[in-house]
């Protein structure tokens, strides 16, 4: 019994000792970004989770959540769904120092958990060998380095924990949770994801036998999301009230809505300038054509088989058809980024993927606004807009290449990967 005891805890230390290793290596190539971050002037540091912790402390004090606002010079509201405001509380009773620590290790630990999750067909090929976690660590650091994912660690931002979320609830094969209950989780959280319960409709209309579970996933999303939509009602309601008939309406408490940081299609369409009513008609009728291009897409991904890109396909259409997606609303490039490499069987698929990464490394919508600044005819006011809404643009390049050119590389390639994944 000693013996064989002795050989399972060997074993064990064989597998995982190398990727203890990795976590070390990822938290010594992340620390300079982290550092630099948590040591921004106070004011400039983790501003995001500054309004988290006011939500939480509102309802710890007893004031109307959607009426503080976080001090000078930032003065930034709460915006979230109430349900998010109690889940803040725990933040609000720490420390502001321990809250900044808590909250970026973990973003640190989310994102490794989310690129083991998306990029496990091409962790799979090096299984059992030290290559494995040697090329966890590199994508881990690669990702981390993209500047969506480089923001959540500058605002202190929630937006990983959304896309693991609703990654895991897609992807894993056997949960020990009721599917959907995570996506509805993330919908109560913030109101973005709820592109999934889309997904799960359009994805559960097939006849397969196999598709009744998203049908099952899709009640338990709704159920889970409206049960946490409808909770705050009975213990904090005049700020439930406030935000579903008020706040929620009010698109500026987000901020300036034409500002660079606004990638989506709406966003893109405001920095013409054009009037109110036409940018409004523009906008609606371009988000009826991407929604219908790319929950398409993503329907007939899932049905090949491709869950990871039916994911990164919905993951875009939170970004390009909300009315306001930020530079860091876009971290699910990460998911967009392994449905691109896949299994890594395709030398063509990793080099359109190194491009994408490469393409959101750069800092390429600031470029444009310095573009902007030079004056220069026809050029700053042209290819400066361009080149600002660039990550905008650049998003409706990837649906593209997930919708249309992805499809044709597998029908040419190796056999597509089963459905659901195993967790790794």
């Amino acid at each position: 019994m000693t013996t064989g005891r002795t050989t399972m805890i060997t074993r064990a230390v064989r597998v995982w000792a190398p990727y203890l290793v990795s976590l070390l290596i990822i938290a010594a190539a992340t620390a300079p970004l982290i550092d630099y971050w948590l040591t921004n002037p106070a004011d400039q540091r983790l501003v995001d989770l500054d309004v988290y912790r006011t939500g939480g402390s509102a309802l710890l004090l007893g004031v109307p959540v959607y009426s503080v606002i976080t001090p000078a010079p930032q003065l930034l509201p709460f915006t979230y769904p109430p349900f998010a405001a109690i889940l803040a509380v725990p933040l609000a009773e720490m420390s502001w120092p321990a809250a900044q620590w808590v909250w970026t290790a973990a973003i640190v630990v989310v994102l490794a958990a989310t690129v083991g999750f998306a990029f496990r067909p091409l962790l799979e090929r090096f299984r059992g060998r030290l290559a494995a976690p040697a090329l966890f660590t590199v994508l881990t650091v690669a990702c981390f380095y993209i500047m969506p994912i480089r923001d959540q660690i500058r605002f202190g931002q929630v937006d990983l924990f959304l896309v693991a979320l609703c990654l895991l609830d897609c992807v894993v094969r056997k949960p020990w949770w009721p599917r959907g209950m995570l996506i509805g989780i993330a919908t109560a959280v913030k109101l973005t994801p709820g592109v999934f319960l889309i997904y799960l409709a359009v994805t559960g209309l097939s006849r397969r036998d196999g598709d009744r579970e998203n049908r099952n996933a899709l009640f338990m999303a709704v159920f889970t999301a409206a049960l946490l939509t409808l909770l705050p009602f009975l213990v904090i309601f005049h700020d439930a009230k406030d935000f579903w008939f008020s706040a929620l309406l009010d698109s500026e408490r987000l901020g300036a809505n034409a500002a660079t940081t606004n990638q989506s299609l709406r966003g893109m369409l405001l920095r013409l300038y054009m009037p109110g009513w036409l940018t409004a008609v523009i906008w609606l009728a371009a988000a009826a054509v991407v929604g219908w291009y790319g929950f398409r897409a993503a329907r007939r991904a899932f049905l090949d088989g491709d869950v990871m890109t039916a994911v990164a396909l919905t993951g875009l259409m939170a970004v390009l058809l909300s009315p306001v997606a930020w530079i860091h609303h876009l971290a699910w490039v990460v998911i967009v980024l392994a449905a691109l490499a896949g299994s890594g069987k395709d030398p063509r698929r990793l080099l359109v993927a190194a491009g994408a990464w490469l393409y959101y490394v750069l800092p390429i919508p600031w470029w444009g606004v310095s573009i902007k600044a030079l004056e220069i005819p026809v050029v700053s006011p042209v290819i400066g807009k361009i080149v600002q809404n660039g990550f905008g643009l650049g998003a409706i390049g990837l649906l593209w290449l997930l919708a249309s050119w992805l499809p044709r590389r597998r029908s040419a390639g190796p056999a597509a990967s089963p459905v659901r994944g195993a967790t790794p």
